[in-house]
C-alpha cells in the first residue's frame, strides 16, 4: 500500500454515491472547515471548495462513481488521491457509522492520520524482522543487531510525531513522565483516552482498557467470562507495551516484577504489570500530578486498593498481548 505524503493547507474528503456525497475539508491543523452533505454534482463541489480550491487536495475511495470526478479535479487542477475502499480500514474501525463520519475520515487519513493503522503495521514488522533474525540464528550467520531496525527508517512514526495534533500538552506531559511511556504511545493512550473525566472511576477506565474482565454469575456460580471484545484494543496494546518497556533500564521497576511473580505467579506479574499502570496513569491525569515511582512502588496511586476485577480467565489472552509487546519493543529498541 502506498501512502500519500504530501503537505497542503486544506484536505477534502469525499462519500461519494451515485446521487449523492458527503464532503468534509479539513485545515492543516485538523480544523473541520466544511462538513455537510450535497448533490452529487461538477457545480456544487466547485462551489463548496472555492474559498479552499488555490491549496486543497481532493481524496475519494476508489468506487465505481468516481470517474467524472478525477476528470474534474483533472479538467480544474486539482489534486486528487484515489484511496482502496478495502484498505480505509479507519472507515470501518468506529461502531457508527455514516456518510458524514465516512468523510471524515477520509480526510483524516488524507492529512496524514495514521496513528491507529500503525499498530498492525508495526506488528506486521515485528513478525517480519523476527522472521528474518531466525532464519539467520539457523544458518548460524553473524549477528545482525540493530541494523536491520534503524530508528531513521520508521515512517509512520516520524508522520505521525510530525503531523499528529496536540490538544492537551499538559496532559501529554505527564504521560510522557511514566517509564516506558514516550512519544508515540502517550500519543495512543492520550488520543484513546481523549478526556479522563469521562470514566468516574479507575474501575470503569481499566474495564475500557480490557485490563480487567467482567464475569457471568448466576445463582452464586460463576461460569466463565463475558464482554472479552468490548473496550478500546489500542489501550490494552497502549499499557501492554508501557509494560514491558517499564522493565527497560529500570532496576526497581525489576525488582518490582519479581514481586509480583512471588505474589501472583510469573504468568500472571507482567498482566498485574500493566494493568496497575492503568490505574496510575488514571490516578496521575485526575490529579493532573507527574509520575512518582516511589508511590508507584509502594502501591499509593497505583490504585492497589481498588478491588480488582477477574482475572484468572482474561490472564492468558492478556499474556499473549504482552508477549507480542515483548517482540515488538526488542525489535524495536
Amino acid at each position: 500500500m502506498r501512502f500519500y505524503t504530501k503537505q497542503h493547507p486544506f484536505y477534502c474528503g469525499i462519500d461519494l454515491h451515485a446521487r449523492t456525497m458527503s464532503v468534509c475539508i479539513l485545515s492543516q491543523d485538523g480544523e473541520v472547515r466544511l462538513h455537510r452533505n450535497m448533490q452529487a454534482s461538477p457545480d456544487a463541489l466547485l462551489k463548496a471548495i472555492a474559498p479552499y480550491r488555490d491549496a486543497i487536495v481532493i481524496a475519494v475511495a476508489w468506487i465505481l462513481t468516481w470517474y467524472w470526478l478525477a476528470d474534474l479535479c483533472a479538467q480544474e487542477g486539482l489534486p486528487c488521491v484515489l484511496g482502496h475502499a478495502l484498505s480505509m480500514k479507519a472507515i470501518h474501525g468506529g461502531k457508527t457509522k455514516n456518510d458524514k463520519i465516512d468523510s471524515q475520515k477520509i480526510a483524516v487519513l488524507l492529512r496524514g492520520g495514521l496513528l491507529r493503522r500503525r499498530t498492525p503495521l508495526m506488528r506486521n514488522r515485528a513478525e517480519l524482522l523476527a522472521h528474518i533474525q531466525n532464519t539467520n540464528s539457523q544458518y548460524n550467520l553473524p549477528e545482525l543487531g540493530k541494523k536491520i531496525a534503524y530508528k531513521a527508517t520508521r515512517d509512520v512514526e516520524l508522520s505521525i510525531l510530525k503531523t499528529a495534533k496536540q490538544p492537551n500538552a499538559q496532559t501529554l506531559s505527564l504521560l510522557r513522565t511514566v517509564p516506558g511511556i514516550g512519544e508515540i504511545l502517550s500519543f495512543v493512550l492520550l488520543y484513546a483516552i481523549h478526556d479522563i473525566t469521562r470514566f468516574p472511576r479507575v474501575q470503569d477506565c481499566l474495564s475500557s482498557c480490557r485490563l480487567v474482565q467482567c464475569t457471568k454469575a448466576s445463582a452464586g456460580k460463576r461460569s466463565g467470562p463475558s464482554g472479552t471484545k468490548i473496550g478500546n484494543a489500542h489501550l490494552t496494546w497502549a499499557f501492554s507495551e508501557a509494560a514491558v518497556l517499564f522493565l527497560r533500564a529500570n532496576p526497581a521497576g525489576q525488582k518490582y516484577l519479581t514481586t509480583l511473580e512471588k505474589k501472583h505467579g510469573s504468568g500472571k506479574a507482567l498482566t498485574r504489570l500493566g494493568q496497575n499502570l492503568g490505574r496510575t496513569v488514571y490516578d496521575m491525569l485526575q490529579r493532573q500530578t507527574a509520575f512518582d515511582m516511589g508511590k508507584f512502588l509502594n502501591g499509593s496511586g497505583s490504585g492497589a486498593d481498588e478491588p480488582n476485577a477477574s482475572l484468572d480467565n482474561h490472564g492468558r489472552s492478556l499474556r499473549v498481548v504482552l508477549w507480542n509487546a515483548c517482540v515488538a519493543a526488542s525489535l524495536n529498541a
